[in-house]
């Protein structure tokens, strides 16, 4: 047995390179059964980002059936995601560069079906019956908040027909598998799809044009998501009507019953419980159930940001039992069937998320694509333990605590690690469990990590979400303090050496918690809001009133985004930050994280911008995913003066003479 070298924390050898970590990890999405052969979307770091569909084929051959450099994304709401369908062989696809649907067909190179310059379509569902790709489009103007959105259908000449328009946005169209009624999703301003929407229901002609339509399921302060249709024709969706987001259903000949008397359309809850069947709608296509060929349901359930499986079985008196599935995953997304098999993206603290598949009759998993090929020895993973702590109002929040972890390495007795709080973003949204790189490569460094569920998080019921309702900047940041100070007291972390780092609204927690608060002694801030009234008028229309909800209406409320806004405090700050951030970012332009860096220049604060160009909300390119994990390593090693263990490329500090004077600097 090898003896242990003796170094300080965040001074250890790792061999998690940022650069294997970048170019070794793909993103896996969104499965997709035609048959019996199974597809997905693959994001390649290596290939600039470029989502493509792969195909396993029933006889188990997997290849790229997408060529270069078609990429398969679409921008609607941002966002995107439902970026593409396939339908008996045939696949439909939004291309990024031009945002128009394409088709690809056996033995032929991609060929345009429909849009122009100023469309763009998500969310594709077909109409066996009529041979027709219905989808949600977006029709842009001069301005950015000029953008009319609708569900549309889509015929084999590229003709385009209106099924609902008039609401401020639409997702989820699909259509009942006898072609009788289409479904959808929509809601309006000021909410978000988790909020308030409604579910739609529309006969349809034998054009494929809504003869009757009818609101069945959703309303005021509550919202629906994930509508899909069983083989029998039961209509299934999730609803929050009890406080968590739950799966409902809609009977067949209920239904049918309903809409052709004018009667009312019941729906009636399949399981009820409080855990939660579903995650916030950021992107189209997404799904944590499937409705099964024998009538039974496939379902994820989320408690408290740890997820389990479910088979929903009839019972013969018009009911369904749960069973629990023995699963060696804590997370599960994109949950998909086909005839004998389900799809779904899954993962868990001891593995890698990845694209597995389950057998409907077996009960057993296999590996269809991981997301990286590296191979990591146990003694540098660092196992995540659920936390709750307290925090403000005598509550409790919740996260995952990560201690360093790399067996090659000790610290001396008298020293504890530094901390770095992760602020996910959204801030709608919560992070998992699962096994990550991205986390490790600092564990394995000597830093300890906590991953916080703060207040405002999904998976926790409506009432947990709803801690943040005009409260984002306090709430959150009293989360991630609290979840700190909770370690710090516990003798797990430096109280001195704690950061806080985070990407899109975690990076505005971060920046809050920089300048409102006194707990952290340096951040990095990822593409994040600094001025939320530069936010309210220069975002897109998904989330132009987004901040309506979180903290006020604009401009009635203009001095409360003042007061919340960090770029306003800039005499506060009193320590060292990061900013890693997009050219190409509609969402958080430039402009926000280039004007706090000039605050903290005149204050002569010690301060990095790194720039990366063409990169949007996100960083998808191998280079600059490795670039920003460097970086952010390379800052806190002068920040809080330690040696590094593996080389990185310097970053400029500016005002770095400064560092002399930060606190907790030994």
């Amino acid at each position: 047995m090898s003896v242990a070298e003796k170094k300080p924390f965040g001074s250890w050898t790792s061999p998690l390179a940022a650069a294997d970590i970048a170019a070794g990890v793909i993103k896996v999405a969104q499965p997709h059964w035609d048959g019996g052969d199974l597809y997905w979307l693959e994001g390649r770091p290596l290939e600039g980002g470029r989502n493509v569909i792969v195909r396993r084929s029933a006889s188990g051959k997997v290849e790229d059936v997408l060529p270069a450099p078609f990429n398969a994304r679409t921008r609607v709401h941002e966002y995107g995601g439902g970026d593409y369908m396939v339908a008996h062989g045939t696949i439909y696809f939004s291309n990024f560069a031009d945002q128009q649907v394409y088709v690809l067909k056996a033995g032929a190179l991609p060929a345009s079906l429909a849009g122009n310059d100023r469309t763009r379509f998500a969310d594709y569902n077909f109409d066996r019956k009529r041979k027709l790709v219905f989808c949600a489009m977006e029709t842009h103007g001069e301005n950015a908040h000029d953008v009319v959105n609708s569900i549309v259908s889509i015929n084999e000449k590229g003709e385009i027909a209106q099924l609902a328009v008039g609401a401020d946005f639409y997702m989820s169209p699909r259509i009942s598998p006898d072609g009788r009624f289409a479904c959808y999703v929509q809601w309006n301003h000021p909410n978000m799809p988790w909020d308030e929407s409604e579910l739609y229901l529309a006969q349809l002609d034998e054009d494929g044009r809504a003869v009757k339509v009818e609101r069945v399921a959703g309303g005021r302060e509550f919202s629906v998501s994930s509508p899909q249709w069983g083989d029998d024709g039961t209509l299934y969706f999730v609803s929050e009507e009890n406080g968590y987001w739950n799966l409902y259903k809609i009977d067949c000949d209920h239904l049918v019953e309903s809409m052709n008397n004018d009667l009312s359309v019941k729906a009636v809850p399949v399981l009820k419980e409080e855990r939660e069947h579903a995650l916030p709608a950021w992107v189209f296509g997404m799904s944590n159930y499937a409705p099964l060929k024998d009538g039974n349901v496939l379902l994820s359930a989320n408690d408290c940001g740890t997820w389990g499986l479910i088979l929903l079985e009839k019972d013969g008196k018009g009911g369904m039992k749960p069973l629990s599935i023995d699963a060696p995953y804590t997370s599960f997304a994109y949950v998909k069937a086909g005839d004998k098999q389900a799809a779904m993206c899954a993962g868990s603290p001891d593995t890698f998320n990845a694209l597995v598949s389950f057998d409907l009759k077996e009960h057993t998993f296999k590996t269809e694509r991981a997301t990286t090929e590296m191979k990591v020895d146990k003694k540098y993973i660092s196992k995540p333990q659920t936390i709750e702590f307290k925090t403000e109002d005598n509550k409790t929040a919740f996260a995952f605590f990560y201690p360093p972890k790399n067996d090659d390495f000790e610290a001396p007795s008298d020293e504890l690690p530094p901390l770095i709080v992760f602020s996910h973003g959204g801030p709608t949204g919560q992070t998992s469990n699962d096994l990550r790189l991205s986390i490790q490569y600092w564990t394995s460094r000597g830093f300890a990590i906590v991953d916080v569920n703060y207040g405002g998080s999904t998976g926790f019921g409506r009432e947990y979400r709803e801690r943040l309702k005009k409260s984002w900047g306090i709430v959150d940041m009293h989360d991630c303090e609290n979840a700190a100070r909770h370690l710090a007291s516990r003798g797990l972390v430096d109280k001195d050496r704690m950061a806080i780092a985070g990407g899109s609204a975690g990076g505005y927690t971060t920046l809050c918690a920089l300048t409102f608060g006194d707990v952290f002694r340096a951040g990095a801030s990822h593409f994040g809001v600094s001025d939320l009234e530069a936010l309210a008028l220069d975002t897109h229309k998904f989330e132009s009133r987004y901040l309506d909800r979180l903290v006020g209406e604009y401009p009635a409320e203009k001095e409360l985004y003042r007061s919340r806004s960090p770029i306003h405090f800039t005499d506060r700050l009193s320590c060292p930050i990061i900013f890693l951030q997009g050219t190409e970012d509609k969402v958080v332009p430039p402009s926000q994280s280039e004007a706090m860096v000039e605050a903290l220049k005149e204050k002569k604060l010690p301060v990095s911008y790194v720039l990366f160009e063409g990169e949007q909300h996100g960083f998808r390119q191998a280079k600059n995913i490795a670039r920003a994990l460097e970086a952010e390593l390379y800052f806190y090693s002068r920040v809080f003066d330690f040696e590094l263990g593996n080389p990185v490329e310097p970053v400029e500090i500016m005002n770095e003479e400064a560092l002399q004077k930060v606190a907790g600097r030994r």
